[in-house]
């Protein structure tokens, strides 16, 4: 698993930065974002869907993972 620290940038930073990164992973490969903005709970869902990308949930506070699908 990928580790996107994030912690302390106000969205849309966070879903910036996952963008570039997913680009650089394997397809089926996870990457999780550590986020403490509260619009990252909605950005970064909604930004799976419009990119139809697999999100995983939170599984932590602060935490967003995502499933590379294409």
């Amino acid at each position: 698993m990928i580790e996107l620290d994030c912690l302390g940038h106000k969205c849309p930073l966070p879903v910036i930065a996952l963008a570039r990164k997913i680009r650089n992973v394997g397809i089926g490969d996870v990457i999780r974002v550590l986020a403490d903005d509260p619009a990252a709970a909605n950005d970064i869902p909604a930004w799976c869907r419009m990119k139809e990308q697999e999100y995983l949930g939170s599984p932590a506070a602060n935490a967003f993972e995502v499933r590379r699908l294409s």
